[in-house]
């Protein structure tokens, strides 16, 4: 049986967006570094997630370092996005179903947290229209 956490890492190594249908628990939690306030459901959090495959997920995209236990993980990343190093954590929690229940991401420095603010914007504006 494949681990929450080895999906996850199959779909970020895929860039597959599809299979996070699968992966989300119905009532999944995004809660973003830029937006104050939690996005309730499995569509908000699949539509953040979506977008950032598309603005961060790149090849520079890679793991540091992995902190795990049962049903939770922290994840740092860093990747390079028109010119800036990104240095985020991506804390992802799960249900004995194997299911993401809550989906959290935190970045540095200040001027990675204004790119990405303006870059998830736009993908996230397109995608509504």
């Amino acid at each position: 049986m494949t681990s929450t956490l080895d999906t996850w890492h199959q779909l970020l190594n895929n860039r597959d967006i599809n299979g996070l249908d699968q992966l989300l628990d119905d009532d999944a939690v995004f809660l973003s570094p830029i937006v104050h306030r939690p996005q309730q459901g499995k569509a908000l959090t699949a539509m953040y997630l979506s977008a950032a495959f598309q603005v961060l997920v790149n090849d520079s995209f890679h793991y540091v370092r992995e902190v795990v236990g049962k049903q939770d993980a922290v994840l740092e990343f860093e990747v390079e996005v028109d010119g800036i190093t990104v240095n985020g954590v991506d804390m992802i929690h799960w249900n004995e179903a194997g299911k993401i229940t809550e989906f959290k991401v935190m970045l540095r420095p200040l001027k990675a947290i204004n790119l990405i603010h303006q870059k998830m914007a736009e993908m996230l504006q397109a995608e509504q229209s």
